[in-house]
């Protein structure tokens, strides 16, 4: 984005976005000021026009769901639920690729590039293994596919037949895949005797959502 959002813009710009992946159209003023504590759908409509301004939404004039986002397409007509866009992975089959399509569950009409390093994919995350990380069940989970992970960083990781969101921190053959969790145990894997595959890097959230997904 050419210019940064403020942390209401921001708010508003997520509430979009999760309702368009979740029901494949733009909320309205007064469903966007009655989710986000508005006194009114003006004071909504002065944020829309803050997000049109900085280029990350395009508003239609005189339709009630007359918000478009850049990557969504045709912005005279409503918005449809759509197969282009950042795939939602819902529950992955044992052993089977992450981005295979029984895995999809919709797209989200959001640009890779909002995300840096770009995702590609949005993971829809279970549980509170990583709450303290600001991941919550029920949030999306943007990923940058990459094995290149320095420690510290948040990952998908495959061990077996499992896959996990959790904190990478290596030292030689060894690696913990750490939550961020008081409740929850560290898991340890010892390269020489197990196999552990890297899916991705986790490179923002989007909060919301609901459905199966990951711990």
């Amino acid at each position: 984005m050419a210019r940064p959002l403020t942390a209401r813009q921001q708010t508003v710009y997520d509430f979009i976005v999760k309702t368009m992946a979740e029901f494949g159209y733009p909320p309205t003023r007064a469903e966007i000021a009655r989710a986000l504590g508005f006194r009114s759908p003006n004071a909504a409509e002065e944020h829309l026009r803050a997000l049109d301004r900085k280029g990350v939404i395009r508003m239609i004039p005189g339709t009630s769901r007359g918000i478009r986002l850049p990557a969504s397409g045709n912005e005279s007509e409503p918005a449809e639920p759509q197969s282009s866009g950042l795939p939602i992975i819902g529950s992955v089959a044992a052993g089977s690729p992450i981005l295979a399509t029984e895995h999809i569950d919709r797209y989200c009409p959001l640009p890779a590039d909002y995300f840096s390093p770009s995702a590609d994919y949005l993971l829809r995350v279970r549980g509170l293994s990583m709450k303290d990380a600001g991941i919550f069940d029920g949030d999306l989970l943007a990923v940058h596919r990459t094995q290149q992970i320095r420690n510290g960083q948040i990952v998908v990781a495959r061990l077996d037949d499992d896959v996990t969101v959790k904190r990478f921190q290596r030292e030689g053959s060894r690696v913990t895949l750490i939550a961020e969790n008081a409740d929850f145990e560290p898991i340890v894997i010892d390269l020489e005797l197990q196999h552990l595959e890297i899916e991705g890097l986790g490179v923002g959230v989007i909060r919301g959502g609901n459905g199966s997904g990951l711990h």
